[in-house]
């Protein structure tokens, strides 16, 4: 799939986008104009400030999402945030700034949205006398962990209610801020309504800071998995993305470590790109890795039938052929010698007391 941009347009200057992932900043596919910094002869680019977080603030009607992908283990999930500030280059979840009229590259990382009133919208979605009781999962989209998330806290209040009510819950994220609330996930897991999963990409602390610069450090990633574990939270790890020839060597190392660390299930998905996100990881490559970049695309797409991006249901998280059958394989051995995923945790709905009548057991033992 050849590539929107001209090679020859440069990046957004370093000293501006310095702790971020994207290289640049370009319109969205919804976008009737592009926008491009150039300098002008004037120096007008020495000028512009550095790539700095913003948080806007919304309303969120509804919170819970839904989705049918026979591919994803969940049927109901919720994102409290838009945008993510860990900057993972490989995120998946960038084309989704692109409705907000924002950029999938440094808007993505810089430009936020936390949904200020997600905690009270989510209790009246579970008031509804017609909803039924599933496993919410939470870091689908965006991280729910994110640096943020220590000033807003909407993911606390969140697990406040799971808790309150007895709603079952998953969670996926890569930042250690989750031990934050290790008081209501073991909660939780004390009745079989939590479970968690790291997600790890690489063991090399180098490595990380170049795929995911303001994300947790591998080592904290470990160490929670062992906190969370310890504290009877069933934890597994994520190995995602897989991306060839820049860390599928470490896959039997990430699942040996997180193993000994306490994780019980594992799972992975081979890196994707779907639309924005191509151009921005092959921009990228060619900073970070120009003497294997060729490679890297090469065995990616010879698991996409030749393309960047296959989003075909039971293929767009593994891939097909020759190479994505040998990543499955070594990630099978490796998961069956560790004995991972052999008791995976099943969380019970059983328990789950609509907001109306928790609220009125309350008042019982208030009366």
């Amino acid at each position: 799939m050849p590539r929107s941009r001209s090679p020859d347009v440069p990046p957004v200057d370093s000293e501006r986008r310095r702790g971020r992932g994207a290289r640049a900043n370009l319109a969205g596919r919804f976008e009737t104009q592009i926008r491009e910094d150039f300098d002008d002869g004037w120096e007008g680019l020495a000028e512009l400030a550095p790539f700095k977080t913003e948080v806007r603030l919304e309303q969120a009607r509804r919170i819970i999402a839904t989705n049918d992908s026979p591919d994803i283990g969940f049927d109901q999930s919720i994102n409290p945030y838009r945008g993510c500030e860990h900057g993972c280059i490989y995120c998946y979840a960038r084309p989704t700034h692109c409705y907000l009229g924002l950029s999938a590259g440094l808007d993505f990382e810089s430009v936020l949205i936390a949904k200020t009133n997600a905690a009270e919208a989510l209790e009246a979605e579970l008031s509804r006398p017609k909803y039924q009781v599933k496993t919410i999962a939470l870091g689908t989209n965006t991280d729910p962990y994110q640096p943020i998330e220590k000033t807003y806290e909407l993911t606390r209040q969140i697990l406040q209610i799971m808790d309150r009510l007895n709603h079952p819950v998953g969670i996926v994220t890569k930042s250690a801020l989750i031990l934050r609330d290790l008081d209501l996930l073991a909660s939780l897991a004390a009745r079989g309504l939590a479970k968690v999963a790291i997600s790890v990409t690489s063991l090399d602390h180098h490595l990380s800071r170049k795929i995911e610069p303001r994300a947790t450090t591998p080592e904290r990633r470990v160490e929670a998995i062992t906190r969370l574990s310890e504290a009877g939270v069933p934890t597994g790890v994520m190995v995602a993305p897989i991306i060839p020839a820049v860390n599928d060597g470490e896959i039997e190392s990430i699942l040996q470590r997180c193993a000994e660390a306490g994780a019980r299930e594992a799972g992975y998905v081979l890196l994707r790109l779907p639309l924005e996100i191509s151009e921005l990881f092959q921009d990228w490559l060619a900073e970070e890795f120009p003497d294997r970049a060729k490679r890297v695309m090469s065995l990616l797409r010879s698991t996409r039938g030749g393309k960047d991006y296959v989003s075909a249901w039971r293929e767009r998280q593994t891939g097909s052929g020759p190479y994505a059958e040998l990543i499955a394989n070594r990630f099978r051995l490796a998961v069956k010698r560790l004995g991972l995923n052999n008791r995976r945790a099943l969380l019970r709905c059983d328990l789950f007391r609509p907001p109306t009548a928790a609220k009125a057991q309350l008042d019982l033992f208030k009366s």
